[in-house]
């Protein structure tokens, strides 16, 4: 059973769709995991100064750098990291991405891996994984 969400940052949650939405649909998704009872992380491999928003941090209960664990993706032992903290097994997580190969590397690592090439298609898949509605 999927628990937890995982958001890539640039390239996912700063994708504002195809329809230009005002907030980035995966935000939006984060608020609704959140309203639903799963544990949500941000996983970037920005530096360790970098922080969301301020404005997500109710939306968000880990974030991970690689700047500030010293490991980057798609090297698996991040995504271990990411889960752990989530209090979750890798399985229990699902990953998602603009990158193939980081996600190749969540799904070694035991998370279900989704590549992010447009929000529409990503909120599909992750809405079926999920079995909850992630859209307004």
């Amino acid at each position: 059973m999927l628990r937890g969400l995982v958001l890539d940052y640039g390239g996912v949650l700063t994708d504002h769709g195809e329809d230009g939405a005002v907030e980035p649909p995966l935000v939006t998704a984060l608020r609704k995991a959140k309203k639903h009872g799963l544990r949500t992380a941000v996983l970037s491999n920005a530096d360790g100064w970098w922080a969301p928003p301020m404005e997500w941090s109710p939306l968000v209960d880990v974030t991970i750098t690689s700047g500030s664990v010293g490991i980057a993706k798609p090297d698996e032992e991040i995504y271990l990291i990411t889960a752990r903290r989530m209090n979750l097994k890798p399985e229990e997580c699902v990953f998602v991405d603009d990158l193939a190969v980081n996600v190749r590397g969540a799904a070694r690592a035991g998370m279900v891996g989704v590549h992010h090439r447009s929000t529409r298609s990503t909120l599909e898949e992750l809405e079926i994984l999920l079995a909850i509605a992630l859209r307004d």
